[in-house]
């Protein structure tokens, strides 16, 4: 052992096992989140978009639902482009 050594960056390079491994973590953090959703919520936007189409001719892709809780309550946010009146 020379006296570079100590130098020396003592880091094991990234092995393809260990970034995999992370990345899986982040995918599963990533899914976990998404989990706090209750399982009703897509049936949900499908039904108010429904009634809403009934009524005035939107584009579903315009369509945003989400659900956020804070402390003890929760809000459905409902977020839709409407066409222009002729």
């Amino acid at each position: 052992m020379s006296i570079f050594d100590y130098f020396r960056d003592r880091k094991k390079p990234t092995t393809t096992a260990s970034m995999a491994k992370e990345r899986l973590q982040i995918i599963v953090a990533h899914e976990r989140g998404q989990r706090t959703q209750p399982d009703y919520l897509p049936q949900l936007q499908q039904e108010i978009i429904d009634v809403i189409s009934k009524y005035v001719k939107i584009d579903r892709e315009q369509v945003h639902v989400a659900l956020e809780n804070q402390d003890d309550c929760s809000i459905l946010e409902l977020n839709i482009t409407l066409p222009e009146r002729p």
